[in-house]
């Protein structure tokens, strides 16, 4: 289903993503894949149907480097964001949309929402960088750790390194379900 630049711009600012996440919405749909599931913007889909990295691609400009981002601004729920943001993925110099040959900051993590915290957003941002950066100064999170993922803000992030505004993204809910536990119990720290 093709969403309207217009569509995804509104979709942003009525789900609270501007101004939760970020200042200004993307002018694109970022796709996203989940086992052969496209995300439809807002979707639902559940801790168990996330739990692996999904294929991520858009239409990438020659020689360019691109930031993928995924992240859960409702920590510990979207009532009572005291842990905003969750980082869940962070992979930088993506050379084109090869997201496989990008720097990874933060392992993939599924979503793992805490039981009875309702609903979280989790959101894809999709950022264009100015050239090839270095990331020397980041801490690499492997997807046992916890250590580093809480209170990430992706706004700051971008200003640090100068990525502007997104320019593609997307969005998907997921509350607790079974599956959830397990995904803790994989965390080392």
């Amino acid at each position: 289903s093709f969403i309207m630049a217009t569509d995804i711009s509104s979709s942003f600012k009525s789900s609270e993503i501007v101004p939760d996440v970020v200042d200004t919405p993307p002018k694109e749909l970022l796709s996203v894949t989940y086992n052969d599931r496209p995300v439809e913007f807002s979707m639902e889909l559940t801790p168990t149907q996330v739990k692996d990295a999904p294929a991520v691609t858009w239409s990438p400009e020659a020689s360019t480097f691109y930031t993928l981002c995924m992240t859960d601004p409702d920590a510990t729920s979207r009532k009572n964001p005291i842990l905003r943001e969750v980082l869940h993925w962070l992979v930088t110099n993506i050379p084109g949309n090869d997201v496989s040959q990008g720097d990874n900051l933060a392992e993939y993590r599924g979503s793992g929402p805490p039981e009875g915290s309702g609903l979280h957003r989790y959101v894809f941002l999709l950022y264009k960088q100015p050239g090839k950066l270095s990331f020397d100064g980041e801490k690499r999170i492997s997807n046992r750790s916890r250590d580093g993922r809480l209170k990430f803000s992706i706004r700051k992030f971008a200003d640090k390194y100068g990525l502007g505004e997104p320019i593609a993204g997307n969005m998907y809910q997921a509350q607790y379900d079974d599956y959830v536990p397990i995904l803790h119990a994989q965390y080392t720290d």
